[in-house]
């Protein structure tokens, strides 16, 4: 199937196709789990849930930024709002999500400076615009967003700019998936694989998960005809036991990804350890910046070193991230957890599982 146009992703025959193709072709009840949570919006957006298989589960995982950062980084954010003559500024996203006891959107209505920015090339500029005052970056990404923040840090010192910080809550995919198959309980039996990542990671940075686990893996891109493709992929896959990562978005996505972005993002910043909400602590999954550039670490500067806090009490949040639970199975969904209230942070982002259901079931 080779496509040209974006028009023709969303070609409606096409679609019926497919569809007609991955009920003929399905006899297995299968859990298939988009990584990204763009992927999440798009299935809800499109209606892919309620045309497929009944015995097809599509699970959404831990490629909402937002959704898994941990609950200690999200007091950190708050903590920064809280001191004196700090700007700090975020992704909109960013802004309901409850801390332990508060959350940046309250903080700014008692009169922090919190600026919504919409790169951090943006925070940059507040911070060239104030210099007298400290700007802090709340940095939540994958891979996609990492290198555009290195590059931030090295245009900020190479002009000199000596008020300008990043807190990195910054996570690696790879890592992520590895943990889910290592955890009890979780039952996936194919990944469909975020594309935007992938872009830049390229399709390599699957196949040591793909080799370790032997588990159908497809990557692929947004619109409607992107996904059924990928989901027939997976099926047959199952069906037949030959199992392969597959790239099936190479308009966009190669084998070796783009190397100079990643060589941006590895010039600033080094492996560690991160704290996944709901997973726990992956090693060698997050991305910290490199001694050499401490003088732009926010956490150094401020000496922010935040006590590890529980979930909100009932929040299933972390269950759902890793396909243990659909947000209809939290008691409070719906209830007392709503996008006006959130109590979790997969119903405040855009790309939150819970917000896509709220939204669209």
């Amino acid at each position: 199937m080779s496509l040209k146009y974006i028009d023709e992703y969303r070609d409606a025959d096409l679609a019926r196709l497919l569809v007609r193709k991955i009920k003929a072709e399905s006899h297995k009840d299968l859990r298939l789990m988009e990584v990204c949570g763009t992927h999440t919006m798009s299935i809800f957006k499109h209606g892919i849930r309620s045309v497929l298989p009944k015995g097809i589960t599509l699970l959404s995982g831990p490629g909402c930024p937002v959704c898994v950062t941990a609950q200690r980084d999200i007091d950190a954010f708050v903590e920064f709002a809280r001191k004196k003559n700090v700007i700090v500024t975020t992704f909109g996203d960013l802004m309901k999500v409850p801390g332990s006891g508060s959350s940046l959107a309250k903080e700014k209505a008692q009169g922090a400076d919190i600026r919504i920015v919409y790169s951090v090339l943006d925070a940059l500029g507040v911070a060239r615009q104030n210099p007298d005052r400290q700007v802090v970056f709340c940095a939540v990404g994958f891979e996609t967003t990492i290198p555009t923040i290195a590059a931030t840090i090295l245009a900020a010192k190479g002009e000199g700019v000596t008020n300008f910080f990043v807190y990195s809550a910054n996570k690696l995919t790879p890592p992520a998936l590895a943990a889910l198959m290592e955890t009890d309980g979780v039952k996936i039996d194919g990944f469909i694989l975020p594309g935007h990542v992938s872009v830049i990671t390229g399709t390599n940075a699957y196949r040591a998960t793909f080799e370790k686990y032997d588990i159908p893996s497809v990557i692929t891109g947004f619109e409607p005809i992107d996904i059924l493709k990928a989901v027939l992929i997976l099926v047959q896959q199952n069906e037949t036991g030959e199992k392969a990562l597959v790239n099936a978005y190479p308009r966009a996505v190669s084998d070796d990804g783009n190397a100079k972005a990643r060589a941006i993002m590895n010039q600033v910043f080094e492996l560690t350890d991160a704290t996944w909400r709901g997973i726990g602590t992956i090693p060698a999954s997050g991305m910290g910046l490199k001694q050499a550039f401490n003088a732009f670490d926010a956490a150094q500067k401020f000496n922010m070193d935040m006590p590890d806090t529980p979930e909100p009490a009932g929040c299933a949040c972390g269950q759902i991230l890793m396909g243990l639970k659909t947000p209809e199975a939290c008691v409070l969904y719906k209830k007392k957890c709503t996008p006006m209230t959130p109590v979790g942070p997969c119903m405040v982002s855009s790309e939150g599982s819970c917000a896509a259901f709220y939204r669209y079931s």
